[in-house]
């Protein structure tokens, strides 16, 4: 490959050395009392990708009621902000550049999370999923549907933990309002069927997440925000498209041209959706003409695919996952066009440095 556009530095809101993005990833190693980020592992592990053009943290729970996974760390206490300084100053002493995904997860919780009491939702249904909670995973049952009260302030969790984002040394953060959580069951007709101003219309299904965007954009720049959105999600977390599944989707992003965000994230379809009717196959390509800024896009990539779908023009950023996982050096292996290393999906979500910390680089392999 005589040339590879994914090493190429990037400056259009956001100035990066590279368009290789780590891609936010849950790996439940936040296994303390006040879900702290810890020296001696998140630390390490940022610091071992730094050489990422940008890594985007593990979702971390903007308040504990946002909670639904064991073990994910948050941004909402003042031991949480402390323990993310030593994450962001060793990214930063390497070079790197580092936001956190600001995250919510809505239904995908249990009562276990919660005291008992539910999860809350745009409308009282019941995802069907998993929820991992520590006893295993376990049903998910029917959520409670927010007041406009625990909307507002919900809005006001974001923004508080935007603001500790910026305490704790961020470069900017990501909404995280893909896959199945909170906004998108907000998004999306088979999660929300409210009747007031916050649902039965695109402007309405979509007004919590651009309340939540101009709450954040009060305390930080618009150049420090990025947005994650997953348009073709259908049939996982109790997602499923419908007809006006995509329109929803195209009236965000085309009003997103309206801000000066950091970027906007977006999935490839997860699951094979050639045969769903009114879902978009290729993401990529459909979105990019409705959006004037910085595209960033993921899902399965590799080395090849990514410097491609640059090269097309159809997004400007590339996120890696798994990757990332078992190749903390995944730029220096593609440069220097090296073996990539197998990931262990035994130890994605377990506690410890197994499967975490410990894969080496390929110069000490």
């Amino acid at each position: 490959m005589s040339k590879q556009h994914l090493l190429t530095p990037y400056n259009k809101n956001i100035k990066l050395n590279n368009r290789i993005v780590m891609a936010p990833m849950t790996r439940s190693r936040a296994d303390n009392e006040g879900k702290e980020p810890t020296d001696e592992l998140h630390a390490l592990y940022y610091e071992q990708r730094a050489s990422a053009g940008l890594i985007i943290t593990e979702g971390s729970q903007v308040s504990r009621e946002a909670t639904g996974y064991i073990n994910t760390p948050g941004i909402y206490t003042e031991a949480q902000v402390e323990g993310w300084k030593k994450v962001t100053k060793r990214v930063h002493d390497k070079g790197g550049t580092i936001f956190i995904q600001l995250w919510h997860v809505g239904r995908i919780s249990h009562p276990d999370f919660h005291d008992g009491d539910l999860p809350v939702s745009a409308s009282a249904i019941n995802p069907e999923a998993k929820s991992f909670t520590p006893e295993g995973f376990k049903d998910t049952v029917t959520p409670k549907a927010m007041t406009v009260a625990e909307i507002k302030r919900t809005v006001k969790d974001f923004q508080n933990a935007a603001i500790n984002a910026v305490e704790a040394g961020f470069d900017g953060v990501e909404i995280h309002s893909s896959n199945g959580y909170l906004f998108q069951q907000f998004f999306n007709n088979c999660s929300n069927t409210r009747t007031d101003d916050y649902g039965g219309s695109k402007e309405n299904n979509s007004r919590f997440f651009f309340e939540v965007l101009d709450a954040i954009k009060e305390v930080i720049p618009q150049e420090k925000i990025g947005a994650r959105f997953n348009p073709s999600l259908h049939g996982m977390s109790g997602i499923t498209v419908d007809e006006e599944t995509i329109p929803t989707f195209e009236y965000i992003i085309k009003r997103l041209n309206d801000y000066n965000l950091a970027y906007v994230h977006l999935s490839e379809p997860f699951t094979d959706v050639s045969d769903v009717p009114f879902a978009v196959t290729e993401v990529a390509k459909h979105f990019r003409p409705l959006y004037n800024g910085t595209l960033m896009i993921n899902n399965g990539f590799d080395k090849a695919q990514g410097n491609n779908v640059i090269e097309a023009g159809d997004a400007d950023l590339v996120a890696y996952g798994k990757l990332y996982i078992s190749n903390p050096d995944l730029v220096e292996r593609f440069e220097n066009d090296l073996d990539l290393a197998e990931w262990d999906k035994d130890t994605f979500y377990t506690t410890g440095e197994k499967g975490y910390t410990d894969y080496p680089k390929a110069s000490q392999s």
